[in-house]
């Protein structure tokens, strides 16, 4: 078989064997010079004083490290001789990979890193057309899930694995599609075109779990192996493998979208409350200049006085209000409490700052 050499599974051939031939190590190169930039772009918004979160970078190079090994370790080697290895080798570039490295939202730390003439150039990507069609999320789901129907289903598979040019190219459009499918559904990056609610990324993850554990199950039930190279058993070892990686992964991808979704909630609530704030802010001068109570003894069943006297309690009770919110809020006095209210939302104590003017 051109460009592949069959290898027999032991542990000293999944510890030694490395596929280190001119494509995977220019992956490998590139993966290096991505993460570089990385690096450097993070380094340059902490020389500004700002702080980029861990889990981000952690995610990013976990994706990375995803990306490399399916091209190079022993899996990619033992791709050619057994099914399981070529099962792996696909979940690890469409699902794996494509999710961590959105999870590290590198389009979010270009734009806020970049120089001006390189965020411009990207951002007309992002809005031209081109791109709205293919990341529309029709073609999307052809992309993803059709293209792995007729990999796997199709005499496509056995083609490729006989010629590990075409092999190649389609590994990058797995990834290529994979990027697009979790982009948008676990990625903090904006996006432009599309943009989904988060129930409906839920809908979309379940739905897709199905359509692919389907996959899984037809491969499991086949009568004959996905390729020449394959025998049978394994065939059917990596439908079932792809059947219950199918259903770690949904959790997989519905775990950061439930997180992310309570984390949007929760700012929502905090910039009502915020706004609820102001408007109570807005209202003190006109509490206080409500009337007090009528001056002198009220006759019994005098409907007029029963009533200056409920406004001016009313008043009482704004104007106390009105003084215990304004106690409450005031500017930070120094550089220190500005900090701890970019950092917690409140002065020390539990006050909050005075409202923006609007």
């Amino acid at each position: 078989m051109p460009g592949m050499q069959l290898v027999q599974f032991t542990l000293h051939n999944a510890l030694t064997k490395w596929n280190l031939s001119a494509f995977p190590v220019f992956m490998v190169t590139l993966a290096v010079a991505v993460g570089a930039w990385y690096l450097s772009a993070e380094w340059k918004l902490a020389l500004r004083g700002r702080r980029w979160p861990v889990h981000r970078t952690v995610t990013f190079f976990a994706g990375l490290v995803a990306f490399v090994l399916s091209f190079c370790s022993s899996v990619a080697v033992f791709a050619a001789s057994y099914f399981q290895a070529h099962v792996i080798q696909h979940l690890a570039l469409m699902v794996v990979a494509p999710g961590l490295l959105a999870l590290g939202a590198p389009s979010t730390l270009l734009l806020q890193t970049g120089n001006r003439r390189l965020k411009q150039k990207w951002l007309a990507v992002l809005r031209s057309r081109p791109f709205a069609a293919i990341s529309h999320p029709v073609v999307v789901w052809f992309l993803y899930f059709g293209l792995m129907y007729v990999f796997f289903l199709t005499p496509l598979i056995n083609v490729a694995m006989h010629h590990m040019a075409l092999m190649d190219v389609l590994n990058l459009v797995f990834f290529f599609s994979g990027t697009l499918y979790w982009w948008p559904m676990v990625g903090i990056d904006p996006i432009i075109h599309w943009k989904m609610t988060y129930g409906m990324r839920l809908l979309n993850l379940l739905l897709g779990s199905a359509v692919e554990a389907f996959l899984g199950v037809a491969i499991l039930a086949a009568s004959r192996p996905e390729a020449s190279m394959y025998s049978i058993s394994s065939t059917h070892s990596g439908g079932a493998l792809l059947w219950v990686a199918t259903e770690l992964s949904t959790l997989g991808g519905f775990l950061p979208i439930f997180l992310q979704w309570a984390k949007s909630e929760e700012r929502a609530g905090a910039r009502a409350d915020s706004r609820a704030d102001a408007r109570a802010a807005q209202l003190i001068p006109v509490a206080v200049a409500l009337p007090g109570p009528t001056p002198g003894p009220v006759q019994p069943g005098d409907p007029a006085g029963e009533v200056a006297d409920q406004s001016g309690e009313v008043a009482d009770q704004v104007a106390a209000g009105a003084g215990a919110v304004a106690g409450a809020r005031r500017v930070p006095a120094n550089a220190w409490e500005a900090a701890w209210l970019a950092k917690f939302g409140q002065l020390p104590g539990g006050t909050v700052p005075d409202p923006a003017p609007r």
